[in-house]
């Protein structure tokens, strides 16, 4: 699943591939934000990417569900 994450006064958001739910990461935000730590991220490449909750503009996460590529059998 993608994942993007502004982050505030950063023009750049924080975008990556991860294999993590989103109910997993809805869980992990809320935990971080509540405590006042950081939301850790880590990507399919195991690259680990840690974000002060409290600088969390806004988290965007993408589709869980890959769509297949190619060309089906089309019937008429």
């Amino acid at each position: 699943m993608e994942v993007k994450v502004g982050i505030r006064n950063v023009q750049r958001e924080v975008s990556l591939e991860t294999k993590a739910t989103a109910a997993a990461l809805e869980e992990q935000l809320a935990a971080a934000i509540a405590s006042g730590g950081v939301f850790a991220l880590t990507d399919d490449k195991g690259r680990k990417v840690l974000i002060p909750a409290q600088q969390i503009a806004y988290v965007d996460l993408g589709s869980e569900h890959t769509r297949p590529v190619g060309f089906g059998a089309v019937t008429a």
